[in-house]
């Protein structure tokens, strides 16, 4: 869901159970929403304008929820903004009238939101492509799934709704194949193995996401060593088997082997680059219309390649 950008007005309904009573309304609210483009502010203007309900009943942003408390949310229908097509090259790497593929530089937003309007995928897709899907709504045209801002790597968008819905159900079915390449701080002694822990919003600060029992969701991930550099870094190949927000990041961290250069959940200063080591290089999937398989591989970007260089003349 997206900020200001609702094509109809939708109804969401929760039971809260005993995990979350006492916690405040709009806090709450902001968790289960999980959507970056929505602000607390945002949902306590909701809350005001009397779109929140417990029971039946109004209430305040400071409400403190009961276990059984039936909540419905009436997200109201607002004027659609406009998204600018905008110039911006891309590096596409395969593209038909149905999907389109492109390997996304580190340091690109996937999709506008809140302080990030302009300059992003979705601004360069609506220039290249004549039609992207509308599935999303005007904020993410075509965008079936993201990377993160300073992760590179590939990523597959839909031109219609078809290729949308196919390629939403795969995700789901965790049958599409998404690869990464990252280099951690340490050396990994194991030379493969699956990391299965679930992750969710972070207690101590809601703005990153951690492995914990309370509000989460399932997450899997697998990692094979491809070189070890020296006995500080280790070169890993890692396979998403779920899409959670950070997976790999918080993954990799929960074990004791954080990404090199991660602001968030590693070490920022270590490596020469603007964001964490992480690059998407392999994308799998069976094509929305003909069902053929389609995998596409990228190199490492040339700042990751250049850090390793560094690393082994050491």
């Amino acid at each position: 869901m997206d900020n200001n950008q609702f094509e109809d007005e939708q109804m969401l309904e929760w039971t809260a159970d005993e995990e979350q009573a006492g916690e405040r309304m709009d806090k709450w609210l902001h968790e289960q929403l999980d959507d970056p483009s929505v602000s607390r502010t945002q949902i306590q203007d909701w809350i005001k304008g009397g779109a929140v309900s417990v029971d039946g009943k109004t209430v305040k942003s400071n409400y403190r929820i009961t276990a059984g408390d039936q909540i419905k949310v009436e997200i109201p229908s607002v004027v659609e903004a406009e998204i600018a097509a905008e110039p911006i090259p891309l590096d596409i790497v395969y593209e038909d009238s149905d999907v389109i593929v492109i390997n996304k530089p580190r340091g690109m937003v996937v999709h506008p939101a809140p302080g990030h309007t302009s300059g992003t995928v979705v601004n360069a897709l609506m220039y290249h492509c004549k039609d992207l899907s509308g599935i999303n709504g005007v904020m993410r045209p075509g965008i079936v799934h993201r990377i993160d801002k300073d992760t590179s790597g590939l990523l597959m968008a839909a031109k219609n709704d078809l290729a949308h819905l196919s390629l939403a159900e795969q995700l789901k079915e965790h049958s599409v194949t998404r690869k990464y390449i990252a280099l951690v701080h340490g050396n990994l002694p194991h030379d493969t193995g699956t990391i299965d822990a679930p992750i969710g919003r972070d207690a101590k600060d809601r703005k990153q996401f951690a492995v914990t029992d309370v509000n989460s969701k399932h997450a899997v991930t697998h990692f094979a060593v491809l070189e070890h550099i020296g006995t500080d870094f280790t070169l890993v190949e890692l396979q998403l088997e779920t899409g959670r927000t950070h997976q790999i990041r918080v993954h990799m961290k929960y074990i004791g082997y954080p990404l090199a250069g991660d602001p968030v959940y590693g070490r920022s200063k270590t490596v020469a680059l603007h964001g964490q080591a992480l690059h998407a290089a392999v994308i799998g999937f069976d094509h929305p219309r003909t069902g053929e398989r389609l995998l596409f591989e990228t190199e490492l970007p040339s700042d990751m390649q250049q850090v390793l260089l560094q690393l082994k003349s050491r």
